[in-house]
């Protein structure tokens, strides 16, 4: 078969971009469409092949605001001529999804999660714009969620990275979605022969994200936290904590393991739609201290007893006192759980698992669809 990969953008590698360089060593004579692409942003594996960029690539400051062009994404996903291919994978949690495939072709996209700021997290990312730009905005947004509906009809066959992103896809799309969990290379982390005192948070700093209430709280326990990660809030995250709060900015790949495997717990405050990080930190042997909704409910087994610990514990309200209560919690019990344990419990998201599933799964499908 002749195959195409559909990507929202290459500007960076994160988990969307960990799934495609899979998708690129199952698929090596593949073509890559994306909206923007940031050459050396992504991996060699990834670069080895034929990247085709829309229009909007030669648009002004595209390489750094790129996101200020949303309304032109399903023009600009709409605009690829799709000629000659059998199969096309879309890797998406924004439009490429809506890529045009030749009525002949199977079209499978692996989606991420529907878009988050047109739908349920409107207010997280356009909040406080004021009356004229907010009803500007609710214009556009509008017009996006209809394109989004209708451009959904285009897939052959939905793939969702969990049971929460599977509900998403059926709630906006009203259309069914097999689960594959995201890939995780589990080879680079190691358990420790020991552990030093402190918390460790990873995560971009977005608003949804709930960092702030879990600064506050160990504001309040006075225990060690580091911080890993940038974005739009960091100048209010810090200018809240404490002194027992250290921000390392973004970390070297080689040395995040290190981090996961010396901490006492990762501590996860916000929602996500799997969340690769609590399963990064499992395969380090190392508990996840979680808000126990979305995708975090698949990847942790919850504390029970001392006789089953499980691989983390959750807490039920995004706040201060319901994270500093389960981390007291945590203290009490900490000794319970078993580094092999919950590294074991990571392996299921093994990217050799991910890949085997993702090409039996697209064979089967392509076989009932004749």
């Amino acid at each position: 078969m002749k195959v195409a990969l559909a990507h929202d953008w290459l500007t960076g590698m994160r988990g969307g971009e960990r799934a495609l360089e899979q998708l690129c060593l199952m698929f090596p004579d593949a073509d890559i469409y994306t909206l923007f692409y940031l050459k050396g942003s992504v991996s060699p594996i990834i670069e080895s092949h034929t990247i085709k960029t829309s229009f909007l690539q030669g648009l002004p400051f595209s390489r750094k605001h790129y996101r200020t062009y949303l309304p032109l994404f399903p023009l600009a996903i709409e605009a690829f001529k799709l000629e000659g291919y059998d199969l096309v994978i879309s890797t998406s949690h924004c439009v490429a999804k809506g890529i045009v495939p030749n009525p002949e072709a199977f079209h499978v996209s692996y989606c991420f999660t529907p878009m988050r700021y047109i739908w349920d997290r409107r207010f997280d990312y356009f909040g406080g714009m004021g009356k004229i730009r907010g009803s500007a905005i609710d214009l556009v947004l509008h017009y996006l969620r209809m394109w989004d509906v209708t451009s959904a009809g285009r897939v052959s066959c939905f793939f969702a990275i969990s049971e929460y992103v599977m509900k998403r896809i059926r709630a906006f799309y009203s259309r069914d979605a097999l689960v594959i969990y995201p890939p995780v290379d589990c080879d680079r982390f190691r358990l420790s022969n020991s552990v030093d005192d402190y918390y460790l948070l990873v995560s971009a700093f977005a608003p949804y994200k709930k960092m702030d209430q879990a600064i506050i709280a160990f504001n309040k326990l006075g225990r060690r936290l580091l911080v890993v990660g940038s974005g739009q809030e960091e100048k209010r995250l810090k200018s809240i904590a404490g002194k027992n709060v250290e921000f390392l900015g973004w970390v070297a790949e080689d040395d995040l393991p290190d981090l996961y495997a010396r901490c006492r717990a990762l501590i996860f405050p916000g929602v996500e739609d799997f969340g690769l990080v609590p399963v990064e930190v499992q395969a380090s042997g190392r508990p996840v201290i979680a808000y126990g909704r979305g995708g975090v409910l698949e990847s942790v087994i919850p504390f029970k007893d001392k006789a089953n610990p499980g691989t983390g514990m959750f807490f039920e309200s995004q706040t201060p006192s319901a994270i500093a209560e389960a981390v007291e919690k945590f203290e009490k019990i900490q000794g319970s759980f078993n580094p092999v344990v919950i590294r074991e419990n990571a392996l299921r998201f093994d990217k050799g698992i991910f890949s085997g599933k993702f090409m039996e799964l697209i064979e089967d499908m392509i076989e009932q669809s004749g």
